[in-house]
């Protein structure tokens, strides 16, 4: 607008007769060749692209600034029990212990844990029933986070988690630490149960990695992203699935409240950081992240704590949304390069810069299709975006 004030007053002061024709005429020009609406396009047809492409792969971005931060990550975290994993534990070991029974030991753990809702809980309620091992009433039943659960089955107390949790209420798991560690050697989750205050056996399950959690690992460390791994199983365990898939480190025995200090250290470290996650207690960890991705399958308020749900299930969905989000931010940054160039070249031009050399003027009506142009040019190269190349889904 100010360009076109004094390109009207330059004209009308010092422009050749008719001087009105003149001023009209560059003044009009300037004003529809500086038309911002390439300006206005540039960003949100990008963005709208980008999140149809996305939606189309399976990735449901929620907002603008996690579509453009994705782009700037460093390091993901993973969380290991259905995230790197399927998140189906199943029962692969009961071992009794003392004058205990395996059939004994099932019934009373697994009545135990039928008022918990935790996927090691519903495991072992699966192998009972698999097993036609009737269920009995559970009462005064208590669960400590990440650590254990107790009841009372008949008179009988019953304690069943980790080894920390059944030391914690005094009960010596010394006698069947080794056998313990040979289960844990073979990435399976251990967990010890005691009745009346002694060890009455283990019951260990196992989890089946994705198809396309390994591959996924080693696109994202091939990118140049560190890859963590978050877990609150044991030290073993959690070693043979790191090893498995390839991850740049892990951290176990992890606490739920632990989850989200984790992404804070990493991030008062410097970090750009990722939180994987499908679980309740992964919800603070999603929310503390820079970028949060849910797995779809996992609960409602991890989904919603999240800025980004795949939908697919697949980690290998987290390096295509970095890769949308790095395509985004440069396609945007070439349209407002465009539009601003166009600009400055155009707007010189629309004023009669080059009147003293060639004595003609731009036309208004070739201002306007430039002006369209401009727009198109926008457009088209915002719609580039469709064709991002993306990895598929072994799974």
């Amino acid at each position: 607008l100010i360009v076109a004030v004094v390109t009207a007053l330059m004209w009308y002061n010092f422009g050749p007769s008719p001087a009105h024709g003149y001023m009209l005429v560059t003044a009009t020009t300037v004003l529809i060749i500086a038309c911002p609406c390439a300006l206005g396009l540039a960003t949100p047809m990008s963005i709208i692209v980008s999140v149809g492409k996305a939606a189309q792969n399976g990735i449901l971005i929620r907002n603008g600034d996690a579509l453009q931060t994705a782009g700037k990550l460093d390091t993901v975290v993973l969380d290991k029990t259905g995230t790197i994993t399927e998140g189906k534990p199943k029962v692969t070991d009961i071992v009794p212990w003392g004058e205990t029974t395996e059939t004994q030991l099932l019934q009373l753990i697994a009545s135990v844990e039928s008022a918990s809702e935790h996927p090691l809980a519903i495991a072992i309620i699966s192998k009972a029933k698999e097993l036609n091992v009737p269920l009995i009433d559970c009462s005064d039943f208590s669960a400590q986070i990440g650590a254990g659960v107790k009841g009372k089955i008949n008179s009988q107390t019953v304690y069943f988690g980790k080894a920390t949790f059944l030391t914690e209420n005094e009960v010596d798991t010394n006698p069947i630490t080794s056998k313990a560690g040979e289960l844990q050697a073979q990435g399976k989750t251990v967990m010890y149960a005691a009745i009346n205050g002694e060890i009455a056996g283990l019951i260990a399950v196992a989890d089946t990695i994705k198809g396309d959690s390994k591959q996924a690992i080693a696109n994202m460390k091939q990118s140049g992203l560190k890859v963590i791994m978050l877990t609150g199983d044991n030290e073993q365990s959690a070693r043979h699935i790191a090893e498995l898939v390839g991850v740049d480190s892990f951290v176990a025995n992890v606490l739920p409240a632990d989850k989200k200090s984790n992404i804070q250290s990493l991030q008062n470290a410097g970090a750009t950081v990722a939180m994987v996650g499908d679980g309740i207690n992964d919800a603070p960890a999603l929310a503390q992240a820079d970028v949060g991705f849910a797995i779809s399958r996992g609960s409602d308020i991890a989904i919603e704590s999240a800025d980004i749900t795949l939908m697919r299930s697949s980690i290998g969905d987290v390096g295509n949304a970095i890769k949308i989000s790095k395509a985004t931010v440069s396609n945007i940054k070439q349209n407002l390069f465009g539009a601003f160039i166009y600009n400055s070249l155009g707007i010189p031009i629309a004023a009669g810069v080059l009147f003293p050399l060639t004595g003609a003027l731009l036309n208004p009506m070739f201002a306007g299709a430039a002006m369209a142009m401009s727009s198109f040019t926008v457009v088209s190269n915002a719609n580039r975006l469709r064709w991002v190349s993306l990895e598929r889904s072994q799974q």
